[in-house]
């Protein structure tokens, strides 16, 4: 693979000046735009050897949509972008008009991109689901006993040097054993993180979501088979019909679910003070299914109600006082920040691109660990309006 500078190649109608972008493999047949630079190394052999020249932005910054429009230029044929940027009709109409047919999000959620105008436009949409299950699951777990534990205080307060000795009363916190954890949300990560709560901590599991998930139900059936072989006992797993009941009940409540017009705002003031005073609200799906503002209120109002975020409202900024609580604890969008799962969100996206420009049916299965390997499917991964576009899919 040769790896040459943008400033070095004729641009010929890219788009692509100089600066801020590499070129991979400048002569291929179809030409490929990558808007950030993404970890590892197997993507790029991906679309390398789809005979595909690749531009890839490697400044550390989000591209503005005019600086998008304008590396699309008047030939590119597929895209992969981030969930940082706003893939609208102006954006997608610009990748249409340069010959574009996919665009691939390097995420698993697309409340970044207009679906409409995308399907309009004949182009498809691909996504990163699958690969990144566990380890978003594992940060909300971590952030569920990094809130309860109160780590994130304690460890400021032993950084200031204010440690005068073990104390009874130092950094009271909660205790997540045999809670009761509710689940808004219960796809794949969603019940991911229900297994870790049941099995780590032997919590009870409310879920809310508008269908039912058997397959998490009959988990922890078979858990409790184990626990009453071990003279335990059974913990109980039930679905319930309002997100307010679940709210009044649990301990921890973690929210798993999709943005959109129904999610927006799920969690408000009025809500929230449905929660128990000393419960745990987590957050690693996306910001706005919270109001920001109403959240700093409350948690100003109940300083023993406690917060785990990784994502905001109005991302990368964060509402006035959020960040001066001492009872929410702040990270910076990174759930699925482990390198294999971002290596393997990089692979998807590329054979998603590659997969649509060869003409390759849409894989229909859970199972994304096929693709990872050199010897995948001749399918694309996951394009998520391949119906609606009429795509011909693996099982037919």
């Amino acid at each position: 693979m040769r790896c040459v500078g943008v400033e070095q190649l004729a641009a010929g109608g890219t788009g692509v000046t100089a600066g801020e972008w590499t070129t991979l493999h400048p002569d291929g047949a179809l030409r490929v735009l990558v808007t950030r630079q993404l970890p590892g190394f197997a993507w790029k052999k991906i679309l390398v050897e789809a005979n595909a020249r690749v531009d890839i932005f490697r400044g550390d910054r989000i591209l503005a949509p005019e600086e998008i429009e304008a590396a699309l230029g008047t030939q590119c044929d597929g895209c992969i972008g981030q969930l940082s940027e706003v893939w609208d009709k102006r954006l997608l109409g610009a990748l249409k008009a340069a010959g574009g047919i996919v665009y691939s999000n390097y995420a698993v959620g697309y409340d970044n991109v207009d679906i409409a105008s995308a399907t309009n436009y004949q182009i498809a949409v691909g996504n990163t689901p699958g690969v990144l299950t566990e380890t978003t699951a594992e940060m909300a777990a971590a952030l569920t006993l990094a809130a309860a534990r109160r780590i994130v205080e304690s460890d400021a307060f032993m950084r200031k040097g204010l440690f005068q000795g073990w104390s009874p009363g130092l950094f009271l916190g909660e205790h997540l054993w045999r809670k009761t954890v509710g689940i808004i949300g219960a796809g794949r990560i969603g019940t991911a993180y229900g297994r870790i709560m049941v099995e780590g901590f032997k919590m009870h599991l409310l879920y809310y979501d508008p269908v039912e998930n058997p397959f998490l139900e009959a988990y922890v059936r078979a858990y409790n088979a184990f626990l009453s072989a071990q003279g335990q006992e059974p913990l109980s797993c039930r679905r319930v019909d309002d997100i307010e009941l679940l709210l009044k009940e649990a301990d921890v409540v973690s929210l798993h679910c999709v943005l959109d017009r129904t999610t927006y705002h799920m969690i408000d003031a009025p809500r929230l003070s449905l929660m128990k005073q000393g419960a745990i609200l987590i957050n690693t799906s996306r910001g706005p299914l919270i109001d920001e503002a109403a959240l700093v209120a409350h948690c100003r109002r109940h300083p023993t109600f406690k917060v785990g975020l990784d994502v905001y409202e109005h991302e990368p900024f964060t509402s006035p006082g959020l960040v001066d609580l001492p009872n929410v604890v702040v990270l910076p969008h990174i759930g699925s920040a482990s390198r294999w799962t971002r290596e393997a969100m990089a692979i998807i996206a590329a054979r998603n691109v590659v997969g649509i420009l060869k003409g390759y049916p849409v894989w229909c299965q859970p199972d994304m660990s096929v693709f990872l390997s050199d010897a995948c499917p001749k399918a694309t991964p996951s394009v998520v309006n391949a119906r609606a576009l009429g795509l011909r899919l693996c099982s037919e």
